[in-house]
């Protein structure tokens, strides 16, 4: 069995396959929402070494970490965004705003979008803080 922080991790090369299209699809269907919403998508898939932000956005003087969780149900990518992965997001978003100046005097909020087959995607604002 894979340990938490990585479900993909000795999962076989196409399991991992499967599971990156999986996310990457989530992850368009999340940005969709947002720019119908109104947000403007600044980057996706940020890696630094605290961590990956898979969508900030921006709206206004707002600035959005987006962590985008794909299940079978709402209920279990609800209870996939884990305080430890809370945690890791705002430093995650800490490294951001070091690298990205120009959106230090932004507002920041913490959003959780959760993507299940066959329904639309469920944007949760505000889901967290940066305490975790």
């Amino acid at each position: 069995m894979a340990p938490r922080g990585d479900r993909t991790k000795g999962a076989s090369a196409p399991a991992r396959q499967v599971a990156f299209r999986l996310g990457l699809t989530a992850e368009n269907r999340a940005a969709a929402v947002l720019v119908a919403k109104g947000y403007r998508i600044v980057s996706r898939r940020w890696r630094s070494p605290a961590g990956e932000i898979d969508i900030v956005a921006r709206r206004g003087n707002v600035l959005v970490f987006i962590e985008v969780k794909a299940r079978a149900a709402f209920d279990a990518a609800a209870y996939a965004v884990t305080a430890r992965q809370q945690r890791r997001i705002a430093a995650a978003a800490a490294a951001w705003l070091a690298v990205n100046t120009d959106d230090a005097g932004c507002d920041i909020r913490f959003d959780v979008i959760l993507v299940a087959p066959r329904r639309w995607p469920r944007h949760i604002e505000a889901a967290f803080d940066a305490g975790g």
